[in-house]
């Protein structure tokens, strides 16, 4: 098998590997992590080495999650996100071209660059390009293709109320599987538990994006993660309202990766947010 999850080569260490991964691949997600764990921040994994063809990272021991860790993982995820980026669409510093997003055995290429807004940079750079990628994989037909056409015309009016706010520092890919729990140090203040995020898709984007991700899939204690969240960065009037919105591009990958019901999701929820259902 080309692609395996494997204990690594010392104790303590989980190695990602793909013989065959895009050019960069393992790179680009070590300077995402790297770019991720700033002070005051939520822990981000340790990377112990990469190459071309694996990643080596600390293995890190599991631990149910709480409702007090889950409210500690939203403010830390707040300091995370105020850390900023450069522009919209930003790659992590070390990294240029194409981020990925997506599984390992067949991640999508994601474009990275710099974007003068954020309804252009959502636009151009997530609903254009994996309607294209759809449409070249046969996953998605011509009328899939004409409901991210016409959602990326209509962004800047569906998300006026967040317009307001400067490109922050995302994972990028943060569903549930992605936040690890594990348990702290005895001797540590706070919770006992504390939340540790693993294989990002970082770049420069809206911070309401990073929280629909997580309600996606159903991350444990969500209202908690939001209450702590709240606590450090108040979010923009309506933003319940966007959650749909931000989750168009992530519905729209799987889409194109699984097809069946994510296909139906995706046409519904973009038909909703354009009023046409």
């Amino acid at each position: 098998m080309p692609v395996t999850d494997r204990d690594g080569p010392g104790p303590g260490v989980f190695t990602k590997a793909r013989t065959d991964a895009p050019r960069g691949f393992f790179r680009c997600e070590a300077a995402g992590l790297a770019w991720l764990r700033v002070p005051g921040g939520s822990r981000v994994v340790e990377v112990r080495a990469v190459a071309e063809t694996h990643l080596d990272l600390e293995r890190v021991t599991p631990a149910a999650p709480t409702a007090e860790a889950a409210r500690a993982f939203g403010r830390s995820l707040a300091v995370v996100h105020d850390a900023g980026a450069p522009a919209w669409g930003a790659a992590p510093p070390g990294w240029t071209g194409d981020a990925f997003f997506g599984p390992l055995d067949d991640p999508l290429p994601m474009p990275t660059g710099a974007w003068p807004d954020w309804p252009s940079f959502y636009a151009q750079a997530r609903l254009l390009p994996v309607a294209r990628q759809g449409r070249d994989r046969g996953a998605l037909d011509a009328e899939d293709v004409r409901l991210l056409e016409r959602l990326g015309e209509r962004l800047a009016d569906l998300a006026r109320p967040a317009l307001d706010d400067g490109p922050a520092r995302l994972h990028g890919d943060l569903w549930s599987g992605n936040v690890l729990w594990s348990a702290r140090d005895a001797t540590d203040d706070g919770p006992r538990v504390e939340a540790v995020l693993v294989d990002p898709a970082a770049h420069g984007g809206h911070r309401e994006a990073d929280l629909a991700m997580l309600a996606l899939f159903g991350a444990p204690f969500l209202d908690d993660v939001l209450a702590g969240y709240q606590e450090v960065h108040p979010l923009a009037r309506g933003w319940r309202h966007r959650v749909v919105l931000h989750q168009v591009y992530p519905v729209a990958v799987h889409a194109v990766l699984f097809g069946g019901g994510y296909r139906a999701q995706l046409r519904s929820s973009v038909r909703t947010l354009l009023g046409e259902a």
